[in-house]
């Protein structure tokens, strides 16, 4: 593999295929994320607006993929109402638990756990929110991963998933992917920097489909599925047990 590093922004160095979520992208996460993808902040605003419909008083939320858990704070601070109802971030890099529980200190209803959520057994919940979350699971265990989340959800319950996707066909893939790049150019990320960052999520990243996300959904058993959010190849998904 090549082991030349790599600079992608924020003081970020990385290697061909070698992406990870920990060290200096844990430090630099949320400013690195914020402009890498379209309307973020405003998705934060959306899935909390969401949430209003579906957490109760006795309420257990997972956010999985929760890195520093602002948006898993903003919620637990937008329902704090309801002291009762019990926040869990999941994220399998320490790193990000570590800055997750500095964001959430003082929060007595949020935990931060360290954890792979293929492993992890979910308890009976109201509300899960995968935040760009799932397109880093392989494939071959993300079908697992929405069975188990189907499987936790109360009747009624919601999984709310944004997503990065792929292109329907081959046009439309060229075009998303156009269209991003000029995204971050305006950005400020240099050429050389998009690229590299292109090339070090290798095996890292691996976008389905819009349809291939349904189909994930509807073999889990979803019926009531809704997009809630769309910009280029970045997509929100409402889905309800």
């Amino acid at each position: 593999m090549d082991t030349t590093t790599n600079g992608v922004g924020q003081g970020i160095v990385t290697v061909n295929a070698g992406w990870n979520f920990s060290g200096q992208v844990a430090q630099s996460f949320p400013e690195h994320v914020r402009r890498s993808i379209p309307s973020y902040e405003a998705g934060h605003r959306l899935v909390a607006e969401i949430s209003d419909f579906f957490v109760r008083p006795d309420s257990v939320v997972y956010e999985l993929g929760t890195s520093h858990g602002e948006l898993l704070c903003a919620l637990a601070e937008r329902h704090r109402q309801r002291p009762e109802t019990r926040w869990i971030g999941i994220d399998n890099e320490p790193d990000m638990v570590a800055k997750a529980r500095t964001v959430a200190a003082g929060l007595d209803n949020v935990v931060v756990e360290n954890a792979d959520i293929v492993e992890y057994e979910l308890v009976k919940t109201d509300l899960v929110v995968s935040y760009y979350c799932l397109q880093f699971i392989a494939p071959k265990h993300r079908q697992r991963v929405v069975d188990r989340i189907y499987d936790a959800l109360n009747w009624g319950g919601a999984f709310i998933w944004f997503e990065k996707v792929r292109g329907s066909d081959a046009r439309f893939q060229d075009l998303f992917s156009l269209l991003y790049t000029d995204f971050k150019l305006d950005q400020g990320f240099t050429a050389d920097e998009v690229l590299a960052k292109s090339r070090s999520l290798k095996s890292t990243l691996e976008p389905f489909s819009s349809t291939g996300n349904l189909d994930l959904l509807k073999r889990a058993g979803f019926v009531d599925i809704t997009p809630v959010f769309r910009h280029l190849c970045f997509e929100g998904v409402l889905a309800i047990k």
